[in-house]
């Protein structure tokens, strides 16, 4: 089985090839001003190049389906519908907040966090590689503060952009994954897309969790 995974969820991209007997055969981490929608593709052609494969020889297409960023997340998605509905091959998805979790490989407790900007996150608490109540967003010292006595992984962009802030609040408590895996990766999301169940590429929408600004403002107009 021959997978591609997409993930477009935050600032840096990712796209991977994966076979589920040789295990990954490419994979490229794109870390630019560039949009989404100017790259992914690109890097696409280029994997499946590089692996001497087609996109003919496709199996299953997995995409990270948020929370992050919202145009980045639409981005990723409509290149997976793309694919399905032209080459009519299987989709599966995964919310980013897992994926970060699964490339700790750590039994404890674990934070996954996506910055959302100025000191808010959306965030999964995870135990045993088990999620933990449900995925959130908020402010992040009101969130830590519900925690600091416990000893605690934190993965995810956040992490590191807050790392002063979660320092200050959960002192020694708080442990940091290698900050080169801060980002979710294509690679990890196409192996874990042997397992997933497939999606209506038709029906199916992005998780965002949060609104935009321009749907709060809309909101705030019309009380």
């Amino acid at each position: 089985m021959l997978i591609l995974g997409i993930d477009t969820s935050t600032k840096v991209g990712s796209v991977a090839l994966f076979d589920d007997k040789k295990g990954v055969l490419a994979e490229v981490i794109i870390n630019t001003k560039s949009n989404h929608s100017d790259t992914i593709m690109n890097a696409i052609d280029y994997i499946l190049n590089l692996a001497n494969c087609d996109v003919d020889d496709l199996n299953k297409v997995a995409v990270t389906v948020g929370p992050g960023s919202f145009t980045g997340i639409r981005i990723g998605i409509a290149i997976a519908k793309a694919l399905v509905f032209k080459k009519n091959i299987k989709m599966t998805a995964m919310n980013t907040l897992d994926l970060l979790m699964y490339e700790t490989a750590y039994k404890g407790k674990i934070f996954s966090m996506i910055d959302a900007r100025k000191e808010r996150v959306y965030y999964a608490l995870y135990e045993n590689m088990e999620k933990i109540g449900e995925y959130s967003d908020g402010e992040l010292r009101e969130i830590l503060e519900m925690y600091k006595e416990d000893e605690i992984l934190f993965t995810g962009d956040a992490s590191y952009i807050y790392k002063e802030i979660i320092e200050e609040i959960m002192g020694n408590k708080a442990k940091f994954i290698n900050k080169a895996r801060v980002f979710p990766r294509a690679g990890i999301l196409a192996e874990r897309a042997i397992n997933l169940e497939e999606v209506n590429a038709v029906i199916f929408e992005p998780y965002y969790h949060s609104k935009t600004q321009a749907e709060r403002e809309k909101e705030l107009k019309n009380k």
